[in-house]
């Protein structure tokens, strides 16, 4: 296949990629503007190689005229959690989704695969928009936790590394290591309450500090340095109590004054 055919081929991937990225790290921040747990931890995204999908497609046998239809992961994001309750709830959150389609599932958390490989496929329908017009195309996102990510980019390096025939010695202990992962997933699901209270505390308190800083600094535009400089210790003062129900009483108490600092302003200016 020529080489500018490659490029064309593969464009319109790089670009759904590219706007995936985008929109699942907007939705992960919007949970978190919000102060409410997001189940996205990060996200990653690619599109293969060429030598990738030619060996893909060598393996499995598929000539070139199919190989958009037959090879499902050209494009692919990897979406990551901390939690394995996490996978099911960003799922569903991509089943609401309209920019978006899923048209198939594969379930390695409970049908795990004989190496020990667990994680949570799902392909999607996107369509981008092109100078030929809209081209719909497939995605593969694959949905894990953090853990499962350690061991399958760990085996992913020895597939690359053995040609795809591991030694025995090498899988037996990948599969210990899938087992161990497990344990830790698990592990880790019993706590994960406690987590997720102790990191939202942290969202809070970060959007919290965020809006008092950005009060205090318009609050000096206005030229009312003295009583900004009582308020801005008066702030340091809570922050250090680490108290978010007085930061928050403070941050109330704060839009409170700066209100009345514009007010006075107009009239002046009046």
């Amino acid at each position: 296949m020529d080489i500018q055919l490659w490029r064309e081929i593969l464009d319109p991937y790089e670009q759904a990629v590219a706007e995936l990225l985008v929109k699942f790290n907007n939705l992960k921040e919007e949970h978190r503007k919000k102060n409410i747990y997001s189940p996205i931890e990060s996200v990653s995204g690619r599109v293969k190689t060429v030598t990738s999908i030619l060996e893909k497609m060598q393996h499995k046998n598929i000539p070139f005229e199919r190989m958009e239809d037959e090879v499902e992961d050209i494009a692919g994001i990897r979406i990551i959690c901390q939690f394995v309750e996490d996978i099911e709830k960003v799922s569903e959150l991509i089943d609401m989704r309209t920019d978006m389609q899923v048209f198939s599932k594969k379930d390695y958390l409970t049908n795990k695969k004989k190496s020990g490989y667990r994680s949570y496929h799902l392909i999607v329908w996107y369509t981008v928009q092109t100078v030929n017009g809209p081209k719909k195309i497939q995605v593969e996102i694959q949905i894990r936790t953090m853990a499962m990510n350690f061991w399958a980019t760990t085996e992913h390096s020895l597939q690359y590394k053995y040609k795809g025939a591991i030694p025995s010695h090498v899988a037996v202990q990948l599969q210990k290591a899938a087992d161990a992962i497990f344990v830790l997933d698990e592990e880790m699901s019993e706590v994960r309450s406690e987590i997720m209270d102790a990191q939202l505390d942290s969202q809070i308190q970060t959007n919290l500090v965020k809006d008092i800083l950005t009060s205090i600094e318009n609050m000096y535009k206005l030229d009312n340095k003295r009583e900004v400089i009582k308020i801005q210790d008066e702030f340091y003062r809570i922050f250090q109590t680490h108290d978010i129900g007085e930061l928050e009483r403070f941050h109330k108490q704060l839009d409170i004054i700066a209100e009345g600092y514009r007010a006075q302003s107009i009239e002046e200016k009046n």
